[in-house]
């Protein structure tokens, strides 16, 4: 392991702190698809206008960039109104129909990104190289990976709305009914087609409210 990153404390944070790190993780995801993990720190740190000690303060290890990267391929379609969509969710007075509309716009947005698939195949190739790449994904805090997900779930908790005893839980079972189901068929070069996405969306976005109610609360079902 590299001195900077066996010394990396924790990652900074402020504004500042938050476009160097977007800026990192732009110029990793560059970098990475185009030369592969073997692709060096300094290339990285030069694409993204930082110093490599930057990137290890920021990250820790080159492995866990590589996992940023990765959440981030699959979060970067919640930009723009589509965050704004789903922050909106725990005051939604029919929270069942608002998170269907905001998921199938996620679901749009990443189908539509080639960044998506070409991050899944750019680990599949690696893996096998790199076994460390699983570790430092599964090392990271609920919510690390996919911190507008998990930010929307928090503040559901926190009104009432939902009982999530399992924070780091519930985010892979939304993904796993909303979101990998595509990305699986995708791998094969198959696309699910528009009334079976819509027919697991609104299944899968059910499952999970009903799972996840409160004792006391019953949420009434969609009405088409």
């Amino acid at each position: 392991m590299d001195h900077e990153a066996a010394t990396a404390k924790r990652p900074p944070s402020g504004a500042r702190a938050e476009q160097k790190r977007a800026a990192i993780i732009a110029a990793a995801r560059e970098t990475f698809l185009k030369e592969g993990f073997s692709a060096g720190m300094d290339l990285i740190a030069a694409r993204a206008g930082v110093s490599k000690v930057t990137i290890y303060n920021h990250f820790g290890s080159k492995e866990a960039l590589f996992t940023a990267v990765i959440a981030d391929a699959l979060d970067a379609p919640l930009g723009g109104t589509l965050v704004a969509a789903i922050d909106q969710l725990a005051g939604a007075d029919d929270l069942r129909k608002a998170l269907i509309e905001a998921t199938q716009a996620w679901v749009a947005s990443v189908r539509d990104n080639p960044d998506v698939l070409a991050m899944r195949n750019l680990v599949a190739r690696e893996l096998h190289r790199f076994p460390d790449l699983g570790k430092a994904w599964q090392h990271q805090p609920p919510g690390h990976h996919h911190p507008a997900v998990a930010g929307a779930l928090e503040q559901l908790v926190a009104k009432g709305r939902l009982a999530i005893p399992d924070l780091e839980v519930a985010i892979i079972q939304l993904y796993s009914l909303l979101l990998y189901p595509h990305l699986v068929f995708s791998t094969y070069g198959t696309e699910l087609d528009a009334g079976l996405t819509d027919r697991l969306i609104t299944h899968g976005v059910e499952m999970f409210l009903d799972h996840y109610a409160p004792a006391d609360t019953e949420v009434a079902p969609v009405r088409k």
